[in-house]
């Protein structure tokens, strides 16, 4: 799917990049960690705009300085970020990270570990990994390229990132520092800035429906039922940038497929 922006046609996946690259809007000096190639070049995108105090990693034990494409190492380093230091960083919120999200629901439990009953699964996945600790620390948003009932499910088999019903449940300690902020999909940008604190439609990317999301997910989301506003469009500048400095081979389009959901 492709959309007009003035003079230049922009793919679902450049939308998708610019979604990803508000999520760090007026962040400061905090660490970014996306994951995943769109997510990626969402955070380069950010600091080489609108976020230029953004911190990115090498992936390895680096800050730099610059925002290199992917799969190229960065020209400039700006400090070591071993990985005590960047547990410290998770603990005390000055990251925000962009997980990946197998199963997710609308209070926006998350799920990377496993499909089916935990006691006897019908498929293994990552694992908890970090997502617990992620997302009851330090900001959190979430990254799906294809968004289906099969991901946005009414309850997660297994609860790895906390969402808003769970934290509040467990009290104080659990909500004093929980944050999840919002979903990016190829479809739109979802949002809990509800009362009940359940995921609800911020906007779509253009071409989709609020009927194309209601069908591909698995639970009732708030604002579909019209009146929702387009996702935003990238600028010229930035069109130029992730064309031909942050991803001149095109790897947004595997993510993202140019012909749409």
């Amino acid at each position: 799917m492709t959309a007009e922006a003035g003079p230049m046609t922009v793919t679902r996946a450049e939308y998708c990049v610019v979604a990803c690259a508000e999520a760090w809007r007026g962040a400061g000096e905090v660490l970014a960690s996306p994951m995943g190639t769109v997510p990626a070049l969402g955070a380069r995108l950010a600091k080489l705009t609108f976020s230029p105090d953004l911190l990115l990693t090498d992936g390895e034990a680096l800050l730099v300085g610059d925002a290199p494409e992917p799969g190229n190492g960065a020209a400039v380093a700006e400090g070591w970020l071993p990985y005590r230091r960047h547990l410290a960083l998770v603990a005390t919120g000055r990251r925000h990270v962009m997980m990946g999200a197998s199963q997710i629901d609308r209070y926006g439990n998350q799920n990377i570990s496993c499909v089916g009953d935990w006691a006897r699964p019908s498929r293994q996945l990552l694992g908890v990994r970090g997502a617990p600790v992620n997302t009851l620390n330090n900001p959190t948003s979430y990254w799906v390229p294809r968004h289906s009932p099969r991901t946005f499910v009414a309850r997660v088999d297994m609860v790895c990132g906390v969402g808003y019903d769970r934290a509040a449940a467990a009290g104080p300690s659990a909500t004093r520092y929980h944050d999840v902020r919002e979903v990016v999909s190829n479809l739109g940008v979802f949002d809990f800035d509800t009362p009940d604190r359940t995921m609800r439609i911020r906007s779509l990317h253009p071409g989709v429906r609020p009927a194309d999301v209601r069908e591909a997910t698995g639970f009732p989301l708030r604002g579909a039922d019209g009146g929702v506003p387009e996702t935003r469009a990238p600028d010229p500048a930035e069109l130029r940038l992730l064309r031909e400095v942050l991803d001149p081979g095109g790897l947004r389009d595997r993510e993202v497929p140019p012909c749409g959901p």
